[in-house]
């Protein structure tokens, strides 16, 4: 089955703000997810990880990326099709409580 790699992005002011019981019904998608073999986890802070050329590893503390919601964490899901992802992803709590989900096809590398 495909796999999909999701990052939910969300303050937790907006999370704060969504009424209980829909973050209550968010949190038990995320607990469907997991049932079912989804790979999931809050993000932590980020190391940037460079070996240029393969002459000595270089570290540096904090994201490439920049968004204007913060990174809120990561999951690991099987899907029929991405249809079949956006679906899942889209009742999860980032989703539900005003931030967002991207979902990312996950190709087997050769």
């Amino acid at each position: 089955m495909p796999k999909f790699v999701t990052i939910g992005y969300g303050a937790a002011a907006d999370y704060d703000r969504t009424p209980r019981s829909l973050r209550d019904a968010a949190h038990a998608q995320d607990a469907r997810l997991r049932s079912e073999g989804t790979v999931m986890g809050i993000a932590g802070t980020p190391v940037q990880v460079r070996n240029p050329e393969a002459r000595g590893t270089e570290t540096l503390d904090g994201p490439f990326m920049s968004s204007a919601l913060p990174i809120a964490g990561f999951a690991i899901i099987e899907a029929t099709d991405l249809a079949d992802a956006i679906e899942k992803v889209s009742h999860v709590p980032c989703a539900v409580a005003h931030g967002v989900v991207e979902v990312w096809p996950l190709q087997e590398a050769p």
